[in-house]
């Protein structure tokens, strides 16, 4: 019997799915995906449903299924067309095992099963990309096929492995320039998530060893590149340190001196750090190096170049300059090579070679449009009305 179009879900006449065929083909795992990217619990789902927690529960491990008049009231709750709970599509299951998160004592639970939802997300939208374009190469040692294998070809010892990996991807003894790009073109994936999203103000930054290498960037509330830079490093330095995720304060630190390696190599660094503390100094270094006045002061602390007593003076001068010219935050948003643009880019020549729009993006995916164009940073592009007066 065809069905009738009381039975068709709003959006989908066109595909002719049912609420019933949601129901009979519904991924349990894709409610599970949905309610953390809503930040929502199981009672909340269940108090908009009219269910018990325990049900929405058992949805959630396969035990039951929802009705299918449950189907379109479960879609609208959690903000995602009904084909999202529709078995079948590539995934990529994630858990916090698998993820190094930044601040990861002040990071509710909840946030990191969001912040992991997203990369889920992001996987997803990876894949759909790659199977029209070719993205770069991984070339990350140590890391093969979504796992990464310490030491396989970089020391373990945090300093010396970033002197390594400089060598490897030929930075040469200097400043690294556009370090988000440089990574992007190693085949790391890097991605900034929408000011809208809640990720975005609730985890600092995360990182995956999944099939490809991610690095999740939220934009930081000084909104400072040179905060932002050492970010990058520090997450580039648990894919390349820790392919057994753990997130301890340990693999915190050892990331943190990878970072600072890597961005300031002790060589390199030394000959031109003031003997005594000189902020206008540490000011100038800011602008070749990029990397924080904060970062200088810390680093000649750790390079033993001045005593606790001294670094904390230097700090507190620091904190009385904070707004002056040559002390204020630098916005990201002004340096290209340090905003992620693989996924955008990618988008862009399959829709050039391959015909490939946002809307047979979303249909792929299960998504909204606005949310393949969020993932993406694209905007919506419409033809302006002009009127001859």
């Amino acid at each position: 019997m065809r069905p009738t179009k009381q039975d068709l879900i709003p959006g989908l006449e066109e595909r002719g799915t049912t609420p019933r065929a949601i129901s009979d083909a519904f991924d349990p795992t894709r409610l599970t995906q949905a309610r953390r990217l809503a930040e929502m619990t199981k009672k909340d789902v269940a108090t908009k449903l009219g269910v018990t927690p325990a049900a929405v529960g058992q949805y959630e491990t396969g035990v039951s299924r929802p009705r299918p008049d449950l189907i379109p009231r479960l879609a609208e709750t959690l903000g995602v067309p009904a084909t999202f709970f529709l078995v079948g599509r590539p995934a990529n299951r994630l858990d916090a095992s698998m993820a190094h998160f930044r601040s990861l004592r002040s990071t509710p639970k909840s946030q990191r099963e969001r912040a992991l939802a997203f990369a889920e997300q992001v996987w997803e939208l990876t894949y759909a990309l790659e199977q029209r374009i070719q993205l770069p190469v991984v070339d990350l040692p140590g890391f093969a096929g979504g796992e990464v294998h310490p030491g396989a070809e970089l020391p373990t010892d945090p300093a010396s492995a970033a002197r390594e990996l400089r060598l490897h991807w030929g930075l040469g003894d200097g400043p690294v320039t556009h370090l988000v790009r440089r990574m992007e073109a190693h085949g790391i994936v890097v991605v900034t998530p929408p000011a809208t999203d809640p990720s975005a103000s609730t985890v600092d930054a995360f990182s995956t060893r999944a099939a490809r290498p991610l690095v999740i960037l939220t934009a930081n509330r000084a909104d400072d590149v040179y905060r932002h830079r050492f970010t990058a490093a520090h997450e580039l330095g648990h894919l390349v340190l820790h392919g057994d995720a753990t997130g301890d304060s340990r693999q915190e630190k050892e990331a943190d001196a990878f970072a600072a390696e890597f961005l300031t190599p002790q060589a390199s660094i030394i000959p031109l750090l003031p003997k005594r503390m000189d902020l206008a100094r540490l000011a100038a270094l800011r602008q070749v190096w990029g990397v924080s006045i904060h970062s200088l002061i810390y680093r000649c602390r750790e390079l033993g170049l001045t005593s606790d007593a001294t670094t904390s003076r230097t700090y507190q001068r620091l904190r009385a300059l904070d707004g002056q010219p040559g002390f204020t935050s630098e916005s990201v948003s002004n340096f290209s090579g340090e905003q992620p643009s693989v996924l955008r880019q990618a988008f862009e020549l399959a829709s050039k070679e391959a015909d490939l729009s946002v809307a047979q993006l979303a249909h792929e995916l299960a998504w909204t449009h606005n949310r393949v164009r969020e993932l993406l940073g694209v905007q919506e592009h419409r033809p302006v009305l002009r009127l001859v007066q």
